[in-house]
């Protein structure tokens, strides 16, 4: 080497260590994963590593790795071209995830001369440097630290479990602005009496919401009490509701407490009020008035201090314009209304849906199911869920007991959803919508169509990512 390289490659040492320097004052730790079968690559890091500046993880195999993304921050992975061969999950889908999900990991490839055909693979799934093994303590030294100088700032780990705990809510899953607008609804409702009405499309989700304003609400020590009334036979609806005397008439052959008296000083959830008919309506709408009942066949008034929820997946206003339903009972009960949105209005939330029911299920059925391949993230993104929260569980349930290996992909969902990935993507706007509203509602779809990828987004859009977050800013989004 003559001497000017050597001065070159000295300067740009001391550059990156300059630098590597300065990063590490901004960091307490830097975290360090190895994925690899054997002892030595740990010694050798542990040798050129200062223990006051990082923290050396190890995993001897990929699904192991897996586990420490989901409780570390994790700076750089070191994965092996051995362990990348073997194991349930391939290293291939793996770099896939951790890319897609933990974009600030920068990820080192070290492969042996017999596995040097996966290098290619490697570097175009997100992997930033490669080198042969042995690898010289310089070496590697150099390609910690610059991989360090090349790192992303304020990109999250989405398979962290404490990123996971930000977009949940007692039992639901979801961070878009939508859903974290009805948090706030749910929170406002929790600090009040007054009866709500749940309104939204089936399979939204009305029933956790409802639970959760009980879990909120100050009668969280006292019973939830959900009632389906489109499930039960109309004749057994009011019995079920208030209650029935001995003898009140064919077949009661003992007293029933009703679910308002079993419900005394907590809530009681209504789901399909619109189903129960003219009877019932005026008994309900006298409970709500006096906050007393009295039961089938009694003549003994009963207090009834009880939180109501009622559901719909129908339009009120129309059932009580047809005669359907009493308009002075849609009044008491509509006082405080709360819309749920439906799922492909809620940009971003499908991935956490899909990873937070692959985990439900995974468990449920003790199958080592680590994570999901962004193509197959991508055929859910693609797919208009008309059956929102509850088709997606239904999906992922099912998809699990088809999955037989560690991801779970394309192959593993329904036909119809690989049928819609092919399908052109559609937005349909009404006649007479502003030009504001037509730019809100395109860009919010197709924020829903890429997962929130905003880089992505913009691309398509053809604009800026600068741009697109003015205009997020600007709608609210």
């Amino acid at each position: 080497m003559s001497a000017f390289v050597f001065f070159i490659s000295v300067q740009v040492r001391h550059s990156i260590q300059t630098t590597f320097i300065s990063n590490l004052t901004m960091k307490k730790k830097v975290n360090i994963l190895v994925i690899e079968h054997g002892v030595e690559l740990i010694r050798q890091l542990n040798r050129i590593c200062s223990q006051k500046k990082f923290t050396i993880m190890a995993s001897r195999t990929i699904e192991a790795g897996f586990e420490r993304f989901e409780d570390h921050a994790i700076d750089i992975m070191i994965l092996t071209g051995s362990v990348a061969r073997l194991g349930r999950i391939r290293g291939m889908e793996f770099l896939d995830i951790i890319s897609e999900k933990s974009a600030a990991t920068q990820i080192l490839f070290l492969a042996s001369s017999k596995d040097m055909s996966l290098v290619f693979s490697a570097l175009k799934r997100g992997s930033y440097q490669y080198a042969k093994l042995p690898i010289a303590d310089g070496e590697l030294e150099m390609l910690i630290q610059a991989a360090l100088l090349h790192q992303p700032q304020y990109t999250p780990n989405l398979l962290l479990k404490s990123e996971a705990r930000k977009t949940t809510f007692e039992k639901m899953v979801g961070g878009s602005a939508k859903m974290i607008e009805l948090y706030r609804q749910i929170r406002q409702a929790a600090n009040t009496n007054m009866p709500v009405l749940l309104t939204g499309e089936t399979g939204t989700g009305k029933d956790l919401v409802a639970r959760a304003i009980h879990q909120q609400s100050k009668r969280s020590r006292k019973a939830f009490l959900p009632i389906h009334l489109g499930a039960l036979p109309p004749e057994l609806v009011a019995g079920e509701l208030f209650g029935y005397e001995k003898g009140a008439f064919t077949g009661a052959t003992q007293s029933h407490r009703g679910m308002f008296e079993k419900a005394e000083g907590g809530t009681i959830f209504l789901d399909e009020i619109g189903t129960i008919d003219e009877k019932v309506q005026i008994s309900l709408l006298r409970l709500l008035e006096t906050r007393k009942l009295e039961r089938i066949g009694g003549t003994r008034t009963i207090s009834a201090n009880v939180r109501i929820v009622t559901a719909t997946n129908e339009n009120l206003s129309e059932a009580v314009e047809q005669g359907r339903f009493r308009e002075d009972l849609f009044f008491r009960l509509d006082i405080f209304q709360i819309a749920l949105p439906p799922l492909r209005e809620r940009g971003g939330d499908i991935a956490l849906l899909v990873n937070s029911f692959l985990k439900q299920f995974s468990d449920d059925y003790q199958r080592d199911i680590v994570g999901i391949s962004p193509e197959c993230i991508s055929v859910f993104e693609a797919y208009d869920w008309p059956g929102n929260v509850r088709e997606i569980k239904n999906v992922v349930h099912r998809a699990v007991l088809n999955c037989t290996g560690g991801i779970l992909l394309p192959e593993h969902l329904p036909e119809r959803l690989q049928e819609s990935r092919k399908q052109p993507q559609k937005i349909s706007l009404p006649v007479g919508c502003t030009l504001k509203e037509a730019e809100r509602e395109i860009i919010l779809r197709t924020l829903n169509w890429t997962g929130n990828n905003r880089q992505r987004t913009a691309s398509i859009l053809g604009i800026s990512r600068r741009s697109l977050y003015n205009k997020l800013t600007r709608y609210e989004l």
